[in-house]
């Protein structure tokens, strides 16, 4: 009997210590903010890892492009260094995800700010106004534009993006819609010729082009206006004021121009003029 009793208080303080556990003392993590985080000294950012000129992973392990350039001047003004930066893939379908998860405090990844991600996400910006456009291989000439998919040609967009719900909506009887995972895989196919063409923003294009060495060319003119702002937690406005605080002081300091002139370039007929944030 004594044993009996012995055992059964020995499950009961079992019990009662998984209770507290399940009612979050040990997951005190999970509940932390973005200030928390900033406070600690540290951020995890989403970006792109292969989007040349954008967020692009080395084969090092090092990080660069202009959206790497954006979120490192952003967490430097919110009071974290880039030591305590850590970076984060933030593919195009997952980025709302992500952020809702708490597995990014924000997201800087050639993110469209539109009505229906603005259900579920807030965005800081827009910090650069993009427009979506075609890239084909150097040597085809029967698509200048987009008024010219026509035949069931193949274009390859991205699942998720913002470019593929566009030619969903606008050209769905005239092409030949193939989507993938990433734009890395997009070009990839382009330059096997198991696509015609490959669609998302001109900014994006503009540097798989430059990486190809002369084998790809952006044709036409933009179609869409894209804006690009940072995807953070719904209603986490704390945050989002200080994101569009520092936006605005890179814009006003150089810093917005230089990081862009480094890491993209000209960018076709482009005069690089800050956009105005919307403290919506």
């Amino acid at each position: 009997m004594r044993i009996n009793r012995t055992i059964r208080l020995a499950i009961g303080a079992i019990a009662v210590t998984l209770a507290a556990t399940a009612c979050g003392g040990g997951n005190s993590s999970d509940s932390a903010t973005t200030s928390d985080h900033v406070r600690e000294g540290k951020l995890t950012i989403g970006i792109k890892f292969d989007q040349p000129g954008l967020g692009f992973r080395e084969a090092d392990g090092s990080y660069h492009g202009y959206d790497v350039e954006i979120a490192k001047y952003v967490a430097g003004k919110l009071g974290v260094q880039p030591d305590g930066i850590t970076f984060k893939e933030a593919p195009s379908g997952k980025r709302e995800t992500m952020i809702m998860n708490g597995e990014v405090d924000f997201i800087v990844a050639s993110y469209s700010i539109t009505d229906a991600r603005k259900e579920k996400v807030d965005f800081a910006g827009p910090y650069f106004v993009a427009g979506q456009a075609l890239l084909v291989k150097k040597e085809t000439t029967d698509i200048t534009g987009v008024e010219s998919l026509t035949g069931n040609k193949k274009l390859c967009s991205v699942k998720g993006s913002t470019p593929a719900q566009y030619v969903k909506d606008n050209h769905a009887k005239s092409v030949q819609l193939v989507e993938v995972d990433t734009y890395s895989q997009c070009v990839e196919a382009l330059r096997s010729g198991s696509v015609d063409a490959v669609t998302t923003d001109d900014i994006i294009l503009a540097g798989y082009a430059g990486q190809a060495s002369g084998e790809l060319k952006l044709v036409g003119n933009t179609f869409t206006i894209e804006k690009y702002g940072i995807g953070l937690k719904k209603g986490d406005q704390e945050t989002r004021t200080k994101i569009n605080d520092a936006l605005e002081a890179m814009m006003a300091d150089g810093s917005w121009k230089k990081a862009f002139e480094d890491t993209i370039g000209p960018l076709r007929d482009s005069t690089l003029t800050p956009p105005t944030v919307d403290r919506y």
